[in-house]
């Protein structure tokens, strides 16, 4: 049990999927202008993932190394195609609102990446723990990126006003800009957590 908790923690922190591996960004970066289409693409992005890695990893016996990578992304093309008919069919305001970036889920770097170095390699049991540890960290991620940028960007929380009508807004927190901006500062502030924890490890051995 503890080896699999080490799977899943490795995704929140050590191993994040977009503060440290730095993958997936497109997707982040676009969507992060509002905490409620970062909870959105986090569930869609979990949905995937964990599916993806518990399929493959339950036939990875059955799939020849020569065409792993085309099942894989036939694997992922069809989880992709199910959540977007159920997003157009119940949610179509946040279909609407994530576009482009639910069918690109498929190329996506991370589900791609975890698939193939994990899941293609691991037992079931540790591919869940590996993808639900890389689903939270994702979610941590680009949920923290959009509250900054929602907040301090357009003065609101869930699209609820937070400010007065005398607030101004730094707008360019919810353009690209921004984006880069933020995340990079993020970036920073997580190794440098990273680096604190490593050195206290050190002194206390």
């Amino acid at each position: 049990m503890k080896s699999l908790l080490s799977i899943f923690n490795r995704g929140l922190l050590k191993e994040n999927p977009v503060f440290i591996l730095m993958l997936g960004l497109c997707s982040v970066l676009a969507v992060s202008v509002s905490v409620v289409n970062a909870i959105g693409m986090t569930l869609a992005y979990s949905f995937v993932l964990i599916c993806s890695e518990l399929t493959i990893s339950s036939c990875r016996k059955w799939i020849p190394k020569s065409l792993r990578v085309p099942i894989f992304i036939l694997t992922i093309a069809s989880f992709v195609t199910i959540l977007g008919l159920v997003m157009k069919a119940y949610f179509p305001d946040l279909d609407k609102a994530l576009g482009i970036f639910i069918p690109l889920i498929v190329v996506n770097c991370i589900i791609i990446g975890r698939v193939e170095a994990f899941a293609y390699r691991k037992s079931v049991i540790e591919s869940l723990f590996d993808s639900l540890g890389m689903s939270a960290g994702y979610g941590i991620a680009i949920i923290a990126i959009a509250v900054v940028r929602e907040i301090l960007g357009n003065g609101t929380l869930f699209d609820i006003p937070l400010f007065g009508a005398h607030f101004q807004p730094a707008l360019i927190l919810i353009l690209p800009p921004g984006a880069f901006l933020v995340i990079g500062l993020e970036i920073a502030l997580v190794n440098a957590i990273l680096k604190k924890t490593e050195a206290k490890r050190g002194t206390s051995k």
